[in-house]
């Protein structure tokens, strides 16, 4: 992806190189109290500094190349680790893309301004005016390389929250020695159901789970995708040597299992959580009896 193409001489393009490597100190130092750059190096000015010395060498590479249009020109990549971090830090603290964008567009300020201290002997201001379009071309796909950089860790961040959403969203529960279980709320879908299957898997190695129960009481449907998936997952617990049980469903969903022709013959089913774990605990010689439930009353 490139911005829009502008008409900058070789000759041009060498000279802002050979004016940045001459200047990289005082750019570096006048960067280095910038927003964007305190906002990582909080505590050491010098590791500032370093960074945007870091910077500017990479931009002198991009004009060495000619490139100055061109986001995968090579220096950019520098670009990308040093800016991006301090990009991605700000995007933590709130700020949008574009506004990221644009303190990055601001960098620009200081190095305009010593190029007009240096070039300020040209007579007919041609090179300083050639140097400056150089730069202003150079900072603008600086400032697209920043935008997209942010918008690709924006994206990473919500996949990695929306993992994490998932995983949180369907807990294993340990309810006894070798009895594990899942119970599922809200609408399975792909992604789900994988993380729910890695989920139960793991659970019956760490815990030596005997019996799984997966509890469908909060599913509000069922569908021939949420049915497969589910014999998916306990094909999968029984592989690793332990019984499922699929508890908790629901007069409306046991009438579409059946006319969507869904066979789950070959799953034990229990009619809720604790007629699953009544079942686990019976299937381990454990002796379950109903006790029943007295009001306490003046003695």
């Amino acid at each position: 992806m490139q911005v829009a193409e502008h008409d900058t001489a070789p000759g041009t393009a060498k000279e802002l190189g050979a004016f940045l490597e001459r200047r990289r100190e005082q750019i570096a130092q006048r960067w280095a109290d910038d927003a964007l750059f305190r906002t990582v190096f909080t505590v050491s000015r010098d590791e500032a500094v370093e960074a945007g010395k870091a910077v500017v060498d990479a931009l002198a590479d991009v004009t060495r190349s000619g490139r100055l249009e061109d986001v995968e020109a090579p220096g950019f990549g520098t670009v990308r680790d040093q800016l991006g971090r301090m990009a991605a830090a700000r995007a933590r603290a709130g700020f949008t893309p574009v506004q990221i964008a644009g303190e990055v567009a601001g960098l620009r300020e200081p190095m305009t301004a010593l190029l007009r201290a240096e070039f300020q002997d040209d007579a007919d201001g041609a090179r300083v005016t050639a140097c400056t379009q150089a730069l202003a071309v150079l900072t603008s796909t600086l400032r697209l390389v920043i935008m997209e950089t942010t918008v690709s860790a924006g994206e990473e961040l919500i996949a990695r929250q929306r993992q994490q959403l998932l995983e949180v969203a369907t807990p294993v529960i340990k309810l006894w020695d070798g009895v594990v279980a899942v119970p599922l709320i809200g609408t399975l879908d792909s992604a789900r159901s994988q993380v729910v299957m890695e989920s139960l898997l793991e659970a019956i190695v760490d815990q030596r789970a005997a019996y799984a129960i997966l509890d469908i009481t909060g599913v509000p449907t069922v569908d021939s995708l949420v049915a497969q998936h589910l014999m998916k997952t306990v094909a999968a617990a029984r592989l690793m040597g332990a019984e499922c049980i699929v508890s908790g469903i629901r007069p409306a969903i046991a009438q579409t299992i059946v006319q969507l022709g869904i066979d789950l013959g070959s799953i034990i089913t229990r009619a809720g959580l604790a007629d699953a774990l009544a079942y686990a605990l019976t299937q381990q010689g454990i002796v379950v009896s109903a006790r029943p439930v007295t009001e306490a009353g003046p003695r």
